[in-house]
């Protein structure tokens, strides 16, 4: 049985279908699998399957309480239909390297890929520990996540869903298709803040008021959830599946990947993949302007005190990047790393010792890129490979190649693609030299116009949908909504 924690308390023990459903530990730290020793396979035993084998192997690993058959049904409901192409996440080579594009999904963007899986798991966990009550799905967005856990949880018997993401800090494209979701039991609402200050008034409720009304309990749709992270575990096994299967590698040889990324959670996913066998050589942590992710793994230091910066690539413009508080408690344990979260809670910063640094630099690499590298990458992968990427697979993409520059580079690598092009249209217009316009809708169908890139079918029809949600609340209100939204019909 695989024994789930609090990264702030090993004495806060709880199954997996338990640590699923609460989301996050009463302490208010994350749960995570004690021992990542047992977690360790032949990693041949999980590539010689196709996506949805390769996923019941690792979930049967990680949500070992479910049972095998269990888990096998819900990859099923999960994955089947759901997705563009049978591969779910394909990889494409661009030049001498790859992009794993995670965005095939319904709403077209890496989330899909365990937010079509989180509500299978949490409502058999539901079942599975005789929790009879609704449950409450409280996200912050920066603006993927909250597309994907409405598309996700919409219609789901038993649960409501609130997400809250930052007002003008997402693109009007991922606005709309959050507004237009059209759920009874979904609210997705704006904040006069930055997605920090949403994270952080999620994580607070979840301290303050775990039951917002009788016989209704909170849980998580962002990756604080293990049962969002683990799911991502699987893309990373099915890269390497793909690369043997391209013959561009030998079976054993080491991969690097480079991993656009603000809350750390779908690096992390990849630091999983490692500890269990997978040959991952670095782990490239990729980050835009807001680059206190890469100051840290750089000198150790987490300084949250810094000016935000309003990016191209929104989903990254994160300053408290909530799973980096996994990877401290295997590297630091867990009494540093809750007095680490602690000072960083009271003093916005904290510093890990130089051993712990060592630990965390033999297998990340911290590079960050601005909005300009960004849209330079956008307009070269283009012009030279007629291949288009969104604003923040361009931020990978233009870390990679900072990274080749400084010495890296002697393994393949891949990129991680979090999201379509047509998510950010404006943006991969500007990059691409034409011509902007006020419409987003203009400006998705002038970037197909000179691309000849398909526009996801989920996204093509949103400029038609209803708008559903125009709620708009300052960052100290959200408690209040959250219990109005759970005592009344939503």
């Amino acid at each position: 049985m695989i024994n789930y924690v609090s990264t702030r308390n090993t004495k806060e023990v709880e199954s997996a279908s338990e640590a699923v459903l609460q989301g996050q530990a009463s302490d208010g730290g994350l749960y995570v699998p004690l021992d990542l020793s047992a977690l360790s396979v032949d990693y041949h035993d999980i590539i010689d399957k196709d996506f949805k084998g390769m996923a019941s192997f690792v979930w049967n690993l990680f949500f070992d309480d479910y049972g095998s058959d269990v888990i096998d049904e819900l990859v099923r409901k999960s994955y089947d239909g759901k997705f563009s192409t049978d591969l779910i996440t394909p990889l494409s080579k661009v030049g001498d390297d790859y992009v794993l594009e995670l965005y095939h999904g319904p709403t077209s963007a890496f989330k899909d890929v365990a937010l079509q899986a989180l509500p299978n798991l949490l409502i058999k966990a539901r079942e599975m520990n005789n929790v009879t009550g609704e449950i409450m799905i409280l996200t912050a967005t920066s603006g993927d996540t909250g597309s994907a856990a409405l598309s996700g949880f919409s219609g789901v018997d038993g649960t409501r869903i609130v997400v809250f993401y930052p007002e003008g800090g997402i693109s009007e494209t991922q606005r709309l298709q959050m507004v237009t979701d059209q759920g009874k039991n979904t609210a997705a609402c704006a904040i006069r803040s930055n997605f920090d200050d949403a994270q952080t008034g999620v994580k607070k409720i979840f301290r303050e008021v775990p039951h917002p009304a009788p016989g209704v309990s909170l849980s998580s749709a962002n990756s604080i959830n293990i049962g969002r992270l683990v799911p991502q575990i699987v893309y990373y096994f099915s890269a390497y599946k793909q690369l043997l299967d391209m013959g561009d590698i030998k079976d054993g040889d080491e991969v690097d990947f480079v991993v656009p990324t603000g809350n750390f959670g779908d690096i992390m996913a990849g630091y999983f993949a490692r500890s269990m066998g997978l040959p991952i050589h670095r782990l490239v942590c990729a980050s835009n302007k807001n680059d206190v992710l890469t100051d840290f793994i750089n000198d150790g230091h987490y300084d949250r005190k810094r000016e935000f910066y309003k990016t191209t690539s929104p989903s990254m413009d994160i300053l408290v990047s909530s799973n980096l508080e996994r990877l401290l408690f295997y590297i630091c344990g867990e009494e540093h790393a809750a007095q680490y979260m602690k000072e960083l809670e009271e003093k916005g910063e904290y510093r890990i010792t130089a051993e712990e640094l060592d630990k965390i630099r033999s297998v990340f690499t911290g590079v960050c890129a601005d909005d300009s590298e960004g849209a330079s990458a956008i307009r070269r992968t283009f012009e030279d490979y007629h291949y288009l990427m969104d604003t923040h697979t361009s931020i990978g993409w233009a870390c990679l190649e900072k990274y080749k520059a400084e010495g890296g580079g002697d393994y393949p690598a891949v990129v991680l693609s979090t999201a379509s092009p047509y998510k950010f249209c404006s943006s991969v217009l500007s990059a691409l030299g034409l011509e902007v316009s006020e419409s987003d809708k203009a400006n998705m169908e002038a970037c197909f116009e000179y691309t000849g890139v398909a526009i996801p079918a989920g996204l093509s029809g949103i400029w038609n949908k209803a708008i559903m949600h125009s709620d708009v609340i300052d960052t100290s209100n959200m408690k209040a909504y959250v219990i109005e939204k759970s005592t009344n019909i939503m």
